[in-house]
């Protein structure tokens, strides 16, 4: 399986210069403002830029000037490794920096170390000369019709060798899945058409396909969804999903204390949030690098832990980044998983929990105990 295993980021926001080794599951806590949602909104702008956005993702940000460190960075560098199958890691470079008013992308490179002198190069750009790995000619040639300098290279380039093209899917792929609209109106309350969908959108919009053909492809994975809703809502018996009109499906929540089942609209905010997670981290088609900010909101200690267990099982299948303030959420997790975020001179830090000297504190105490007094830092 092809797995995110470092990511280095340069000069964004509070991002001055981190350097983070990335495990299948890793919880990222700290207080607000250090540099959490950072870290996600970074790699976030590495997929958009693998998928031909990153104009109009960093537009999205406010533009170049308004994400770098403030008065420390004039430039943009985001790197990360991919490992694919047990080959060499790949490693994606981009590097953008201020022009007059708007920006310009000077370096951009993805290259992989095969034991040679130097590394292979996929995709070699700098300073405007973008070159790239023609298979036929054997050699970095230069790219015809390359795109402007305020997008990178690596959405435009011709098909390349797999290891580099599982890269590029990968990072096309990730998503960054927020808090969920469960207003009155919104997509995940309403009927939804009958189309096939392997996840539930981030808003929530193919959540009922999703559940539905779960149950017809895969019903042993349908149930296990099942048997995590019961262990979260020891009411609930089971999910139905009724026509509405033509071609567009309902669903229904039956909990055992009513003769009538709910529907969508009638759920708890709660309940609807946490539906949606367990079909993301059950499905089989959740992407190599999956980012959730906060999955915890509105969820009752009981229902933290049953949520901890999903997305553990789900980081076999994914590499799972996730934000939270939630010292309940810590209580459940081990000191390989939690990522304490702090701030030190305005800059973040990033610190494995198992890097610090708590071992003889965890004998007596959770880790949900350290954070909340302290013994774990990022308090202030």
């Amino acid at each position: 399986m092809l797995a995110l295993t470092r990511i280095h980021i340069k000069g964004f926001r509070r991002l001055l210069d981190v350097d983070l080794a990335v495990l299948p599951f890793q919880v990222l806590i700290g207080v607000n403002g250090s540099g959490k949602t950072s870290l996600l909104d970074a790699i976030d702008l590495l997929a958009a830029a693998s998928r031909g956005q990153f104009a109009a993702k960093l537009s999205e940000f406010g533009g170049l000037a308004d994400v770098l460190t403030r008065d420390r960075a004039t430039a943009l560098n985001l790197n990360l490794s991919m490992a694919a199958d047990g080959n060499p890691a790949i490693d994606y470079e981009l590097g953008v920096e201020l022009k007059g008013q708007g920006y310009w992308i000077s370096r951009e490179a993805l290259s992989q170390d095969r034991g040679q002198p130097a590394p292979f190069k996929y995709v070699d750009s700098l300073d405007g000369r973008a070159r790239y790995y023609d298979i036929e000619k054997q050699k970095l040639i230069p790219l015809e019709d390359a795109p402007s300098l305020r997008e990178p290279l690596l959405a435009a380039i011709p098909r390349m060798f797999p290891d580099a093209e599982r890269v590029r899917g990968a990072l096309a792929s990730t998503t960054l899945y927020g808090g969920l609209d469960v207003s009155p109106r919104s997509p995940v309350r309403m009927p939804q058409p009958m189309q096939p969908a392997d996840l539930p959108g981030r808003r929530g919009e193919d959540l009922v396909s999703c559940l539905y053909g779960l149950r017809e492809s895969d019903p042993d994975r349908f149930e296990v969804l099942q048997d995590s809703l019961r262990a979260g809502f020891p009411d609930f018996e089971r999910l139905s999903f009724p026509p509405a009109a033509a071609g567009v499906l309902s669903m229904t929540w039956k909990d055992k204390n009513f003769s009538k089942p709910l529907y969508m609209h009638q759920l708890s905010e709660g309940s609807l949030r946490f539906l949606w997670l367990a079909a993301l981290l059950q499905s089989r088609a959740i992407a190599p690098i999956t980012l959730l900010d906060e999955p915890e909101i509105s969820f009752h200690p009981e229902l933290q832990q049953v949520l901890v267990e999903l997305m553990r099982e789900a980081s076999k299948r994914t590499r799972l980044i996730v934000t939270t303030h939630s010292d309940r959420l810590v209580r459940f997790l081990k000191p390989t998983e939690l990522v304490v975020v702090d701030t030190e001179d305005g800059v973040t830090r990033f610190t494995s929990a198992d890097k610090l000297d708590i071992d003889e504190w965890l004998t007596d105490y959770g880790l949900d105990d350290l954070w909340r007094n302290g013994r774990l830092g990022a308090r202030s």
